[in-house]
């Protein structure tokens, strides 16, 4: 295999994404350089890359959105390529063009892409317009006069979303026609906030739907495949918590259609690098979401059934290589969860929540993976997204990774600062969850999972447990001696 024509990567991100992305280059025996605000400085990422270039700004999160900054670091760090991760620029087609001009690699798709397929609006007529299913809709910009008017016609209830942005910010479920105006001004609002976009559309919310998704691979060649599906339906204040590969709602054959028409989707974009189609799946129909052109939060559920890194297949993409295998080659194996770690309350609304982490811990094992972005000393500020790492399990079955994730999650020892590590726990051992049954509004009709309250029935937990050959007494009951030591204390 000739050798890459890479040298040095920027990585313009920061937490558990830039270290995940770091281990990966040492492996391919490429350097690694990092961009970070003072409020990185000491934390995992800037110690462990080969180059970190200090960035300034207003707030922290201004730092790592300024273009002309981040490029210049890339020069400075003679880097060839640049990574941008999830979130900050990652799906912003300006920045991967100033990148390109600036005569450095982009890994990810090109401009083009992320402007079709990045932008709800264009993403949605396109995949229309191409014959693949869609929610039913009204979109403002076809004919703003007429906008309300047709959102109406669509029938409640409607899901007002922003066109641009994601992670379910400026968001409104609509029940009663009677709000719909007011709905409409709150997502403007909160579109223009945080997107700098006020565009709207309106489609019909499926009721109790689940979230699947399906990561797809292109290359300059118009190869195209997908990894199978994911599916993220345990969420909270629609961004997701919990994902699992593959999927227990589906069918082998729903799974074929679901993951060949997201295939298809990509290829009709001439999409090239690695992207997500993303589903709605109710009443036995799946609708177009919408597509993210970048590297997904849950890639690792992924990358544990397959065994194939993306980020390794980003870079050999970008360098301009043939993917390495064909749709036959890549097999699904077992199941895989991620629990995603935060720092914040559940029981209080999910406020954020600071504080120096004194004593951490992570589970380990055969099947344990930890994407973390954090050590033991660090101060946790609300400058940033509370994502503190991510705990993936991967076993033969679901319920053997059901069972070891949740033991995982009682393994995990953080204190100083409050986390969801209890909730998530308590989420693994929901009869629901187990069971297969959830759906993206399951938490929200069940507060006293975030409330910490004694769930109102263990039997499914416990049933399940029974079915198991090996003993089952540690995950259900085990207390690590520094938790059972910190009472009250243990997160």
């Amino acid at each position: 295999m000739r050798e890459l024509p890479f040298h040095t990567i920027l990585i313009a991100n920061r937490g558990e994404i830039a270290v995940r992305i770091i281990k990966t280059l040492r492996r391919l025996g490429l350097r690694s350089a990092i961009v970070y605000h003072d409020a990185d400085a000491g934390t995992p990422a800037v110690s462990m890359a080969d180059t970190a270039i200090a960035i300034s700004g207003r707030t922290p999160m201004a730092a790592y959105l300024d273009i002309a900054q981040i490029i210049a670091a890339a020069h400075k760090a003679s880097a060839d390529a640049l990574h941008p991760g999830y979130g900050f620029l990652s799906e912003n087609a300006e920045f991967a063009r100033a990148v390109i001009k600036a005569g450095i690699a982009f890994i990810g798709p090109a401009p083009e892409s992320i402007e079709l397929m990045g932008d709800k609006i264009r993403a949605h007529n396109f995949v229309q317009q191409n014959g693949f299913p869609v929610a039913p809709s009204a979109i403002e910009e076809d004919d703003p006069a007429t906008f309300t008017f047709r959102a109406r016609a669509v029938g409640v209830p409607l899901l007002v979303k922003p066109s641009a942005g994601g992670g379910g910010k400026g968001m409104r479920v609509v029940r009663d026609l009677a709000t719909l105006e007011d709905a409409i001004a709150q997502a403007r609002s909160e579109g223009q906030r945080y997107f700098g976009d006020g565009r709207l559309y309106v489609e019909r919310y499926v009721e109790n739907p689940r979230h699947i998704e399906v990561q797809v691979l292109g290359d300059s060649f118009g190869n195209m495949v997908h990894l199978f599906e994911r599916e993220c339906s345990v969420q909270r204040r629609f961004q997701k918590i919990i994902e699992e590969a593959p999927s227990p709602a589906l069918s082998p054959e729903l799974r074929k259609r679901v993951c060949e028409t997201a295939a298809s989707i990509a290829r009709a974009a001439k999409y090239r690098n690695a992207g997500t189609v993303e589903f709605i799946f109710g009443g036995g129909e799946f609708y177009f979401l919408e597509m993210n052109t970048r590297l997904q939060v849950e890639h690792t559920v992924t990358e544990m059934i397959t065994g194939i890194d993306l980020v390794a297949q980003q870079i050999y993409v970008t360098a301009g290589r043939e993917l390495g295998f064909s749709q036959s080659d890549i097999v699904s194996r077992g199941h895989a969860i991620e629990a995603r770690l935060y720092a914040e309350a559940p029981e209080r609304g999910y406020v954020p929540t600071t504080g120096k982490v004194l004593v951490l811990e992570y589970p380990d094992g055969d099947g344990v993976r930890i994407d973390s972005g954090i050590l033991q000393g660090q101060q946790i500020t609300t400058a940033f997204d509370p994502m503190l790492a991510k705990i993936i399990v991967h076993s033969p079955t679901r319920i053997e990774a059901a069972l070891k994730a949740h033991r995982a999650m009682r393994e995990l020892v953080l204190l100083g600062c409050e986390t969801n590590a209890s909730f998530l726990t308590r989420i693994l051992r929901e009869e629901a969850f187990l069971s297969g049954h959830i759906h993206t509004g399951y938490l929200e009709e069940n507060p006293h999972i975030a409330s910490g309250e004694p769930a109102s029935d263990l039997s499914g937990f416990l049933a399940t447990a029974a079915l198991l050959t090996r003993p089952v007494r540690e995950p259900a009951d085990a207390v690590p001696e520094l938790h059972a030591a910190m009472g009250s204390w243990r997160n």
